[in-house]
């Protein structure tokens, strides 16, 4: 029996090595065939805007699926013709044949004995035993988690790449004879001139022959404002024209282009899905010999079907599915509710975090800051010195200068036109008006500008200094006329989010390049105890290391590119969309809705995924050990112990996604009670 049993199981070997010489020679034959590279490219196009393609593992479960039910058919026509049951023994070798391959992989190419040997000893012993209905059975029920298991990935990653978007599936072209020409995405060449449209997306990355717009890019470039660009100019694929219109050389498509090197960011993902199923491996092939054993000493004590019952448990093939199916499906749900999770290993991080440290400027407080008191002298008007500090600081991009310009025009204020500028870096800028010139800066550049500053001016400049605020003062010609408050911007979600982080018993700590007064402040106002200020950005990675040789585990939220290194240093790392392209490229985690209101949900996703974990990991092991017993007490065979396995299979499938369906079950009640 046991010869009958290796003869099989090495010609399955065979059979497989030769299959598989077969397509590597057809495979390199069609490589450069002009049909198999359009197909590899519409596959592409189709992959980037979100149609369905399938993989080639897909498509082979869905013809196992069907030959199964073809089995399913002849196993029933069996019982009144017998001799038919032998038909289905070639479906049944072909459904297995990934199972002989990776045994082939593993004997031959790893030399180690993993759980893949045990599945073809199984196979084969079930053939030779003749057990074609239960072997039927097997592939069946197996094939419906694998199917269930690939949706869910599928759907993981639709959700994750429509975080940035989707491509348009036509364009409009510029032909030689100046005539516009809609045609199919993937037949677009480089070199190729498209037309772009206010409110179209721009579906590649490349050169403007013609036109201006307004393009918003903060999905991929984190820019908070549209960018005007004209001729000569670059474009990134994914990007959306606001306003214009624009003729677009085509430089990059398909994998090259900027939205394409994201949507790889995103794969990388999977990885994870990969190390958790490397984890499941493990524990599946440690668990090979003691059930080898334990099947042999079976064999002269309950025959064949005892000894393929034993087999036919599988727990460490249990795990080897349910850790990347339960990481998908919390993947997946992280992302319908606007949360970007670049490295799966977060999810199991996130439970053993107990501090969290916060960078200020753009993550605690709004990126623009307010402006506050406007202080006057010398007769001059609030609103003339507002007006004329937005006239001078208008076109400027610094964070100051965008929040006097938006104060100015929310009073109705409508500035002069400028005719020249100085801008002195740090300190303030010099502007030329025809009937006067207006400065506006700090008090050492009115100092450096021979302006004398008033006693009142000083004193306003003395209690900013104290209270963490900015001082602008403004001058007309060479007299100063006021100075105008301008105070950061707390985050209006940041207290409650601190407060329930607070309630989680985490130690939260604040991290500024301010001066104390201001970062104190800001800890006073959120109620938080524990802060750092004046650090310099090559620091903050240190104070994350002191932290965590204090034995704490720290997950640090930041958005700017002097955070890069502290992002990197941490056991976890958030970052904000909107943030700057370096943050959310270096952070593992992004809160795609731009704020602080997804912290709290994010590790209750991490903690549900741990229990999670834990109830798949009782589904594997408690039917198991009641398997077992079956088997040597109470004499269950090997149809008995495969449809345990497989019903334990679905029932840890289906419990890997019920979090995902009772979150969808919540929007629906919540969208029909509206």
């Amino acid at each position: 029996m046991f010869l009958a049993i290796t003869t099989i199981t090495i010609s399955g070997l065979l059979l497989h090595r030769a299959t598989t010489i077969y397509k590597k020679k057809r495979k390199s034959k069609l490589k450069h065939h002009p049909v198999m590279l359009w197909t590899q490219r519409r596959k592409q196009m189709e992959e980037i805007s979100g149609g369905e393609v399938k993989s080639s593992a897909e498509k082979r479960i869905d013809r196992a699926f069907f030959l199964a039910f073809v089995n399913l058919g002849i196993i029933g026509l069996s019982r009144s013709f017998y001799p038919l049951i032998f038909l289905s023994i070639p479906i049944i070798i072909y459904t297995y044949i990934p199972t002989y391959e990776k045994t082939y992989h593993s004997i031959v190419k790893e030399k180690r004995i993993t759980s893949y040997v045990l599945d073809s000893i199984l196979i084969t012993g079930g053939m030779v035993g003749q057990y074609f209905g239960t072997l039927v059975a097997d592939v069946w029920m197996s094939l419906i988690g694998l199917k269930l298991i690939h949706q869910s990935e599928n759907t993981t990653k639709k959700n994750l790449s429509n975080l940035f978007g989707e491509q348009p599936r036509s364009v409009w072209v510029l032909t030689d004879d100046e005539l516009e020409v809609e045609i199919p995405f993937e037949k677009l060449e480089l070199g190729d001139t498209i037309i772009v449209s206010a409110g179209q997306t721009i579906p590649i990355d490349g050169i403007i022959k013609a036109g201006f717009a307004s393009i918003d890019q903060h999905k991929l470039t984190g820019e908070s404002q549209p960018i005007e660009k004209g001729v000569g100019d670059f474009t990134l694929a994914s990007t959306t024209v606001l306003a214009g219109k624009l003729y677009i050389e085509v430089r990059q498509t398909g994998q090259e282009t900027v939205a394409m090197q994201i949507g790889q960011i995103l794969d990388q993902t999977a990885d994870f899905k990969d190390s958790m199923r490397s984890q499941g491996e493990l524990l599946a092939d440690r668990s090979v010999l003691p059930t080898l054993g334990l099947s042999l000493i079976s064999l002269p004590i309950l025959g064949l079907n005892g000894s393929l019952a034993v087999l036919a448990n599988k727990f460490g093939n249990k795990m080897r599915v349910f850790g990347p199916a339960s990481m998908l499906v919390f993947l997946n749900l992280a992302s319908e509710q606007g949360i970007l999770i670049k490295d799966g290993r977060s999810l199991e991080l996130l439970n053993d975090i107990d501090t969290i440290v916060f960078d200020k400027t753009g993550t605690l407080t709004l990126e623009n800051p307010t402006v506050g008191r406007i202080h006057t002298c010398s007769g001059a008007g609030k609103d003339d010195i507002l007006l004329y500090a937005a006239a001078a600081e208008y076109g400027q991009m610094h964070p100051i200068a965008r929040a006097i310009v938006l104060a100015a025009k929310e009073r109705g204020l409508q500035w002069p036109k400028i005719e020249d500028a100085r801008y002195e870096i740090g300190y303030g800028i010099q502007v030329n008006l025809t009937d006067r010139v207006i400065r506006v800066g700090s008090s050492k550049f009115m100092a450096m500008e021979g302006i004398t500053i008033p006693s009142k001016i000083s004193q306003v400049q003395e209690s900013c200094n104290q209270q963490g605020d900015s001082c602008i003062c403004v001058a007309f010609d060479d007299q100063l006329v006021g100075a105008i408050e301008v105070h950061a911007t707390i985050r209006p979600e940041a207290k409650e989010i601190i407060d329930r982080l607070h309630q989680c018993n985490m130690s939260i700590y604040i991290i500024s390049g301010d001066y104390e007064p201001s970062t104190k402040k800001l800890a006073q106002a959120l109620g938080i105890k524990n802060y750092f200020a004046n650090t310099l950005p090559e620091n903050k990675a240190e104070l994350i290391e002191q932290l965590q040789k204090e034995g704490k585990s720290v997950c640090f939220v930041g958005d700017g590119i002097n955070d890069t290194i502290a992002l990197k240093k941490a056991n976890v790392s958030v970052s904000l969309s909107g943030a700057t392209t370096v943050a959310t490229d270096t952070a593992q985690i992004v809160l795609m809705d731009g704020t602080l209101s997804q912290l709290p949900d994010l590790f209750e996703i991490a903690q549900n995924f741990n229990v999670n974990m834990k109830h798949n990991l009782l589904i594997a092991t408690v039917p198991t050990a009641i398997s077992l017993t079956g088997i040597f007490f109470l004499h269950w065979g090997f149809f008995a112990t495969v449809m345990i396995s497989n019903c334990v299979l679905l029932l840890g499938v289906g419990n890997t996604m019920l979090p995902l369906f009772k979150h969808r079950s919540r929007i629906s009640k919540s969208l029909s009670d509206v």
